[in-house]
């Protein structure tokens, strides 16, 4: 019984350390995903510039990214029709040795007036 305990203690507790990391993983996901879309929204207005959309990106990530999103990295890119938007970084990590990399992409049409023919 002593020795099955010494087993599989480190075990259910790798697999909960597992768990958490997928967790921490996932969210930094989702705050990447959510960076992208506010500096998306930014750039791709009809006045919209990439400094414009980065700075919107950069706040969100300031105000969600403390905990799990390390070292974020906005890049965006933006045509007289489109613009896109790249946010990467990597997720915090609970293993030792484990590094989850963070990326998140979006792109859209740039708004822009076009008169009646």
């Amino acid at each position: 019984m002593t020795a099955e305990l010494v087993i599989a203690t480190p075990l259910l507790l790798l697999a909960l350390l597992a768990i958490i990391q997928f967790a921490l993983w996932s969210h930094a996901t989702h705050v990447a995903q959510a960076a992208a879309s506010q500096a998306l929204s930014a750039t791709r207005v009809q006045d919209g510039t990439t400094a414009a959309g980065h700075d919107a990106g950069q706040r969100l990530l300031d105000d969600l990214a403390r905990g799990p999103l390390r070292s974020p990295r906005i890049e965006i890119v933006r045509t007289t029709t489109s613009a896109s938007v790249s946010v990467q970084g990597e997720a915090v990590a609970v293993l030792p040795g484990v590094h989850l990399h963070v990326h998140a992409e979006t792109a859209g049409e740039v708004e822009r007036f076009v008169p009646d023919a």
